[in-house]
């Protein structure tokens, strides 16, 4: 479906990336294209309207065009700010800290969750939404979380998802095997979150909101187009469908066009 077919009223996620951030390099470039727009893409097959707010730009967006939005969407990038979640000390193997993404992104965040509509926050995104939920983060996991460096391509990963969860319901089992690609983690988890999924090795892989009424965090990436089609189309359908619900008068449709 593109963009034309989209009925008239279409709900309007705000979907949050940084397109370029310090360190990028060619190949995680093409990464980062290549999971926007399968993430754009399965916004619009889900019935809702991308509009895409670059954290990266030297203009940044104005807020008010994410605010305008019936959901928001964070995609991952870079680590985060060591400052943000009081690392000490060298972290190693850091990549692509930008202060000012991780600021801008965050007072998105904490909108969008005071104002209780859709989120929906992966990889770096869910680290910051922990962040915005009063947690913490690892600043540096050991290698079974991360991708393929030399290829700048996510790995396989088993995760048990939490029973009862709303990640569980949506994907109607207790396992999946998801396409992890990430350096940082979840450490303390904020108190309004609670875990929906883990690794192996106890490491945090989701997290839902405990008094939101639609807010989901995944430290992997439903949105890479080599992942499941059927993960996908599950979390970014039940997106659509919370966005939807939700769906506000078109008073901000004139600022989202702009």
């Amino acid at each position: 479906m593109g963009l034309w077919a989209l009925r008239a009223g279409a709900p309007t996620v705000a979907v949050v990336v940084s397109l370029n951030f310090p360190g990028l390099t060619p190949r995680h470039r093409d990464l980062v294209r290549r999971y926007t727009r399968t993430a754009l893409q399965a916004l619009v097959d889900a019935g809702a309207r991308p509009v895409l707010v670059d954290s990266s730009a030297a203009a940044l967006p104005d807020p008010a065009v994410a605010a305008a939005a019936d959901g928001l969407l964070v995609l991952g990038g870079g680590d985060v700010d060591p400052a943000l979640h009081g690392a000490e000390g060298p972290v190693p193997g850091q990549y692509g800290v930008d202060p000012r993404a991780d600021r801008y992104t965050l007072e998105l965040l904490t909108a969008c969750l005071d104002r209780d509509a859709p989120l929906l926050a992966v990889g770096r995104g869910a680290q910051l939404l922990n962040i915005a939920c009063g947690g913490t983060l690892v600043p540096g996991l050991g290698p079974g979380h991360q991708g393929h460096p030399e290829r700048a391509e996510a790995r396989e990963e088993e995760v048990v998802l939490a029973p009862g969860s709303r990640l569980a319901g949506l994907l109607g089992a207790g396992r999946a095997t998801v396409r992890s690609d990430h350096h940082q983690g979840l450490a303390v988890v904020g108190p309004d979150l609670r875990v929906a999924a883990v690794a192996g090795d106890g490491t945090v892989e989701a997290v839902e909101h405990r008094h939101r009424t639609w807010v989901l965090g995944l430290q992997w990436h439903p949105e890479d187009s080599h992942g499941p089609c059927a993960h996908r189309r599950a979390l970014f359908g039940a997106f659509g469908a919370q966005l939807a619900a939700g769906r506000r008068p078109a008073a901000g449709e004139d600022l989202l066009a702009a």
